[in-house]
């Protein structure tokens, strides 16, 4: 009853904020700001200096305007940026004041694609075609790092896609300074306007303090990607496209071990492949894979899944990731009607790898419309016949950020004599939409069906989502919806024959009378699960209510959350093997977690969770710690337990741990070793992932990397080992 009418009274408040709120999102500018880039008369030499004259005469751009921790108001950090310009490359010139100096930088470490919000960061987000829908940004740390990524809307993120460029450093007592090359082959623009102007926004963070600030001014709210409030670059003599051709074969060898039942099986090989990514023009790329190879991925981490729901994989490999923002239900881990992760596999989900022949993607982006389409082969395996993969897109702007689309997935596979399997059809064809009211306000929506060959059954799925964001608090309500039978063969879904709804939200408080908090936000979401087929089926329901969600001004953090469950187990459900009666249950679970400022050398995570879980107890604990001397080296270390009591039909007790640790240790940004260790008690399986990595020119990499796993469980226990080498060439025309 308590959790009933503390939802009651956080709903009360949050209309009452809505209509009370004295808005600080202000509208994007009617006239927007300029920014100027000079062509240099002489040669830049990247370095991290900013030593040339033309540097001198540039234009600075200093005004910028404080989002943290609070809006507007005067900011400690100063930035100047300056832009230049060659028949080549566009320069980025960039001095990061700091009265601290080299003592001031907080870096984690070297890594590429470094996270956001625990570093040091200078950022150039980019829009040459003036979308106002879509940028790419370019991001480095004080140690030169580099991260580059493409932004959706300001609301879906490929951070996985890369271009060539380059970036240099310096380190003084004053600050820092850094150095952009960004190649104009690897940006697509339009070489036919006369008057060029790119829409630019800058924004740097100073982690110590938690100051972000931005060029030009954008709401606290929103982000830097927000290219409806950018600025206008001004001032650029484009060079022609050219043939605008980047190709990047690569080498490898692999040897394999297998010690299965007490024989040793060994297998060696050489392979060769490679990409090519062709501008046809600056709106449309092709890309082509051939013997495609993803053996340098990052593996997945070990889970133990408590859950009713199927656990969510992220896509790793390099290929996939590009672009991958444009395709139906991408920003959803709930519902995709298409999702990579089931290409280049043996039948189901996450299983066995299977070979990629060859594959194509096609990409055509303009102000009003994208077109997109991709087309994969899957070579057969001894378990797994070969698969055709294809997938079409459209999507139409309208207004000033609003988009409309249709996609139409497709998966054959073969017909296999040797493995008695006949040819299979499987099609998926969805409609979906973003529609952004207001600045604050935006709605998205997707409406998919299915229909196998093999089975003989159509199925359906959809989602609508609507979201308010302002400064002062967020309020939003989503629902899923999957029927029994809905079967994308290039998709995921989290459940079958269910509709979830979302709603909830929290405030964003930031008490000027408390200045060691950052922001606190109060709230609540809440989750209701019911059949498909079936609607007045009721599966389970909870509340998430975190009355403490709290940033500290160094970004620490601290929640304490309770959440009441109902639950309707009315099928064959054995979570880590328990048996679960099949009845009704209600039972309330809470948890406090804390972690330190990430950025520091020495940081440190814990969360303990306690209290019911179906008939019996349970209680979880999830630590971690990390401890980087300076950015070269970092050692991580994570820690899981689960602790079950008196759980399901026979009442049992069940213990598992779960470890994992890693280590990371860079000469450079460009030269590194990592390696990564975990072990699963519940099924005795323990695994080591050694990565070397040396970019030894831009984009272009020698790999070295081992793989060492042991399954316990079995008897005798198994063991698979793996040596990889692997070299990549990358040369841009």
């Amino acid at each position: 009853m308590k959790s009933i009418l503390s939802v009651v009274l956080i709903v009360i408040c949050c209309i009452a904020g809505i209509s009370q709120e004295r808005s600080q999102n202000f509208p994007p500018p009617d006239d927007s700001p300029n920014v100027y880039a000079k062509r240099a008369t002489g040669v830049i030499k990247i370095d991290g200096k900013l030593t040339e004259k033309d540097w001198e005469e540039a234009s600075v751009t200093t005004d910028f305007f404080r989002m943290e921790p609070r809006q507007g108001g005067t900011y400690r950090y100063k930035t100047e940026v300056r832009i230049l310009f060659d028949d080549k490359q566009l320069y980025v010139g960039v001095f990061c004041k700091d009265s601290l100096g080299k003592k001031g930088v907080r870096v984690q470490d070297l890594r590429r694609d470094f996270s956001d919000g625990e570093n040091d960061i200078f950022s150039i987000q980019l829009d040459p075609q003036n979308l106002k829908q879509y940028c790419v940004s370019f991001q480095t740390t004080p140690y030169g790092n580099q991260r580059d990524l493409q932004n959706f809307n300001d609301e879906s993120t490929d951070n996985d896609w890369n271009a060539l460029w380059s970036v240099r450093t310096h380190r003084v007592d004053e600050g820092y300074y850094a150095e952009f090359a960004i190649p104009f082959t690897s940006i697509r623009y339009d070489v036919n306007k006369k008057d060029v102007t790119w829409g630019i926004t800058f924004s740097r963070l100073a982690r110590r303090d938690y100051e972000r600030t931005v060029f030009p001014a954008i709401p606290q709210s929103f982000s830097p990607y927000r290219m409806t409030y950018a600025a206008k670059l001004k001032g650029l003599e484009l060079p022609g496209s050219g043939v605008n051709l980047r190709v990047e074969p690569y080498s490898l060898y692999q040897y394999a071990r297998t010690d299965s039942e007490g024989e040793k099986v060994t297998d060696s090989k050489i392979k060769f492949g490679g990409d090519a990514k062709w501008a046809i023009s600056p709106r449309s790329v092709l890309d082509i894979t051939v013997n495609t190879d993803f053996a340098q991925a990052d593996v997945d981490r070990a889970v133990n899944n408590l859950d009713r729901f199927n656990i969510f994989f992220p896509e790793r490999r390099q290929f996939f990731l590009e672009n991958s923002g444009i395709w139906a239900g991408a920003s959803s881990n709930l519902v995709r009607p298409f999702f990579s992760r089931k290409i280049g596999l043996e039948g189901r989900f996450n299983a066995v790898p299977a070979p990629i022949d060859v594959g194509t993607r096609f990409t055509d982006r303009n102000d009003k419309r994208t077109l997109a389409g991709l087309y994969i082969h899957q070579r057969n395996t001894d378990n797994a016949p070969s698969a055709n993969f294809g997938v079409f897109r459209y999507l139409q702007n309208y207004g000033k950020e609003n988009n409309i689309g249709v996609m139409l997935n497709h998966r054959l596979d073969e017909k296999s004599r040797t493995l008695n399997v006949e040819e299979n059809n499987n099609t998926t064809a969805t409609i979906d939409g973003f529609i952004r009211i207001k600045n604050k306000w935006t709605i998205s929506y997707l409406a998919s069906t299915s229909y196998d060959e093999h089975s003989n059954e159509w199925g359906a799925s959809g989602s609508i989502s609507s979201g308010y964001t302002s400064n002062k608090m967020y309020w939003g309500w989503s629902t899923d919806v999957v029927s029994k039978n809905y079967n994308p063969g290039t998709g995921f879904v989290f459940q079958n024959d269910v509709i979830k709804h979302n709603p909830g939200g929290y405030f964003i408080l930031r008490p000027k009378k408390l200045p060691w908090i950052r922001r606190w936000d109060p709230g609540f979401f809440a989750n209701y699960y019911h059949d498909f087929e079936n609607p007045e089926k009721f599966q389970q329901a909870n509340l998430y209510l975190f009355p403490v969600y709290t940033f500290f001004k160094d970004n620490s953090f601290i929640e304490y959350a309770v959440t009441p469950s109902w639950q309707n187990i009315n099928f064959d459900f054995k979570p880590l093997g328990l048996q679960i009666e099949e009845k009704r249950y209600f039972y309330t679970r809470q948890f406090v977690r804390y972690n330190s400022d990430r950025s520091r050398k020495l940081s440190a995570s814990l969360k303990y969770e306690w209290g019911g879980f179906y008939n019996g107890k349970r209680n979880t604990i999830t630590a971690g710690a990390r401890y980087a001397p300076l950015p070269h080296i970092a050692l991580t270390a994570d820690y899981e337990y689960n602790n079950l009591k008196d759980i399901g039909v026979l009442e049992e007790d069940l213990e598992t741990n779960l470890y994992s640790a890693s280590l990371r240790l860079a000469v450079s940004p460009r030269m590194q070793l990592s390696t990564f260790y975990q072990y699963n008690s519940f099924n005795k399986r323990g695994g080591w992932n050694t990565r070397f990595s040396w970019e030894y020119m831009p984009l272009s990499f020698i790999y070295l990397v081992f793989n060492d796993t042991q399954i316990q469980s079995l008897d005798p226990t198994q063991r698979n080992q793996q040596f990889i080498s692997k070299i990549t060439f990358l040369k841009q025309f």
